[in-house]
């Protein structure tokens, strides 16, 4: 088999990309939507993503996207900036072939170098055992377990949480002046 070269995902590569999206929301509980998206929903998100500085990766096989990954902003309040929450997808045809862990070392990897992300954090329905021991053999470990959240397929899910540190190359943060806001008195 022709190993995957990993890379970043360009807009034309959407196309592919949506179809593997679409896939897991019609036949498995790795992503939890129940109505599948068009192109404009994964341009926007592929744009949204570049904007921020924040990876979306591919990985191609013979021309083909076999896969792809990407992190994002953990929650949207500014205490969780460092923190980001990873996504990784592979084609049906193409599973057990060594995709999602190149897929996941190359966005581990972007995260250590990036200076801006300690915390990566996955959040994988829990009978996912592939992606969690996918993601236990980069250091994932498992921080939390929350029964019955999620609703799908005519039945409750379960969500497994993990994390991996990444010590920042420049160290902790300094105080910022965005850390704290007083509100005037009036």
């Amino acid at each position: 088999m022709t190993p995957p070269v990993i890379r970043d995902a360009r807009e034309a590569d959407l196309p592919e990309i949506l179809a593997i999206h679409n896939d897991n929301i019609a036949v498995s509980t790795a992503i939890w939507d129940n109505e599948q998206v068009g192109l404009d929903d994964r341009l926007d998100w592929w744009k949204s993503r570049n904007a921020a500085g924040h990876p979306v990766l591919v990985a191609e096989i013979d021309g083909r996207v076999a896969g792809y990954a990407s992190y994002g902003q953990f929650r949207p309040k500014i205490g969780y900036r460092y923190s980001v929450e990873n996504s990784v997808y592979v084609a049906d045809a193409y599973h057990r072939r060594g995709i999602a862990t190149a897929l996941l070392a190359e966005l581990v990897e972007r995260a250590r170098r990036s200076g801006t992300v300690h915390a990566v954090i996955a959040a994988i329905e829990s009978t996912n055992t592939v992606s969690i021991a996918l993601h236990e053999k980069f250091g994932f470990r498992t921080v939390g377990e929350m029964p019955q959240v999620g609703w799908k397929f005519g039945r409750w899910l379960d969500l497994t949480l993990m994390q991996l540190t990444v010590p920042m190359p420049s160290g902790p943060p300094a105080a910022e002046s965005s850390d704290i806001r007083v509100p005037p008195v009036s």
